[in-house]
């Protein structure tokens, strides 16, 4: 593991007051403009230091022909030059005391020619003798959204809304997937780091670095294929439970494989070893792009449920049965009611409606007081660890999540709860953003993906027990000498 000096300067690459770069430009044909475009449009709040020997300003701003040149400190550099000019710009980063660097340059382990390897093989050494770390090469860059420091090519990051996600990625378009995923579900992310070939600031340096920061509550990770992978489970192993982490790792087929060492150097390995690897680590393997984020939200918003046992709420009689579908196949438990509950719903709902759980509040559309009271029933049952609301916009219900945010809102999840409340845009957008603001809810797009949610605070929590449990039995069977292996 890298010293405390790397860790600090890790640090201050995130949060600098100076960043330059190193091959700005004005040509919108070139990175270096699309770097500065990024940093200027996401209104970075410190000095910029265009490096461009043949420029004297770069966007209006002042430009030095070299790092070197300008006067003050820099403490990230971020460099968008040809692969063969790289290694006498680190020299000369090394030398100005620069703090960290991000290598957006591709041409290195990534490529067919050896040379590649050696190159970067070179430059790893030479900056992890300085203990400076690099982010990349062969990457977009990364983004501190609660530092307003956007140092990739892609200025539409700045747009993602601050939050506590932070996320570290392989891939530079999964990346940009998620920040647009983001985007659109309006999700708040504190960090979003392309990885790239990882020259020395690889998934465990990045792990180590987030439990630590405070701007990041839940840590995502998108992982192809590892060197070294046991230097992540390691890493993961000593903050175990510190902050939820939760990963999604692709390149199980022999094609996957085979492009992720195109991608970036890297095989990817057994699907089944690393999904048991990262569980014993403490990180929740997940199955797409949607299910990761959708999993940090709910693990940054959502407490834990104490047990499996969930109850369903609908508008609508579908919604809810493909919800109740997911939730058993994801191993959670369709909760029965205590009776004084079933009574409570009896009496607000007519027979003709599905009253036990999944609920069917559809009939119950004209007197949003029915819908209030039955949630409330629901929320205080002893029987019911975590509750899905799911309802679809019709002119009849348009006034039912005005109606039931005083009671959320009051309750403060005391139970996780999460949502599907989908409406035609400009409805209930407001309602559903006081909502999650307030702590109220979590709430997704579709029913599967609610109950795909919910399902994950489940397995984090029982995951996290049962490592917990492990950890106390083998601390007990080496005080007292018991050499019996146990299973984690």
């Amino acid at each position: 593991m890298p010293t405390s000096r790397f860790f600090e300067n890790l640090a201050t690459l995130f949060n600098p007051t100076t960043v330059a770069v190193i091959g700005a430009s004005d040509n919108p044909g070139k990175l270096g403009y699309h770097v500065m475009k990024s940093l200027t449009q996401g209104a970075f709040p410190g000095t910029l230091v265009p490096v461009n020997p043949g420029a004297a300003a770069i966007l209006g701003i002042e430009a030095y022909p070299a790092i070197e040149a300008y006067p003050g400190t820099v403490e990230l550099a971020i460099v968008v030059l040809p692969a063969l000019s790289v290694p006498p710009v680190l020299d000369e980063c090394i030398r100005k005391g620069v703090n960290g660097i991000v290598l957006i340059t591709a041409g290195f382990k990534e490529i067919d020619d050896p040379r590649g390897g050696e190159l970067q093989a070179e430059l790893a050494r030479t900056a992890s003798e300085a203990e400076l770390p690099v982010i990349g090469p062969n990457t977009f860059g990364m983004v501190n959204l609660h530092r307003s420091l956007n140092a990739s090519f892609t200025p539409e990051f700045s747009w993602v809304r601050k939050g506590g996600i932070s996320l570290v990625s392989q891939s530079g378009g999964i990346s940009h997937l998620m920040a647009f995923l983001a985007m659109s579900g309006d999700v708040g992310m504190s960090k979003i780091v392309g990885l790239g070939n990882r020259m020395n600031v690889d998934f465990a340096e990045m792990f180590t670095y987030l439990v630590s920061d405070p701007n990041t509550d839940v840590i995502a990770l998108y992982l192809e294929g590892l060197d070294d992978p046991r230097k992540l489970m390691e890493a993961a192993k000593a903050h175990r439970g510190a902050k939820p982490a939760v990963a999604y790792k692709t390149g199980s087929a022999v094609t996957g494989d085979r492009a992720s060492l195109s991608h970036t150097g890297s095989m990817a390995g057994n699907q089944e070893v690393y999904r048991g690897a990262l569980k014993q680590a403490g990180i929740l393997p997940l199955e797409s792009a949607e299910e990761l984020l959708d999993a940090a939200r709910a693990l940054a918003m959502c407490p834990l449920p104490k047990g499996p046992r969930i109850a369903v709420l609908s508008g609508q009689a579908g919604p809810g049965m493909a919800a109740c579908d997911l939730c058993e196949a994801q191993g959670l438990e369709i909760a029965v009611f205590q009776p004084e509950t079933q009574n409570v719903i009896n009496e607000l709902l007519p027979p003709l409606a599905l009253r036990t759980n999944p609920v069917d509040m559809g009939p119950a559309w004209y007197k949003a007081s029915a819908i209030e009271g039955i949630i409330r029933a629901v929320m205080t049952d002893d029987q019911v660890d975590a509750l899905l609301i799911l309802m679809m916009y019709a002119s009849a219900n348009r006034e039912a999540p005005a109606a039931i945010s005083p009671l959320l809102l009051e309750w403060k999840q005391k139970k996780p709860v999460v949502s599907c409340l989908v409406s035609p845009p400009g409805i209930w957008d407001d309602a559903i953003r006081t909502l999650e603001n307030g702590s109220a809810l979590m709430n997704c797009r579709t029913p599967e993906r609610a109950a795909l949610a919910a399902a994950s605070l489940w397995k984090y929590g029982e995951m996290i027990k049962n490592l917990e449990a492990w950890s106390k039995e083998e601390h007990r069977r080496q005080k007292t000498g018991d050499r019996t292996r146990s299973k984690a």
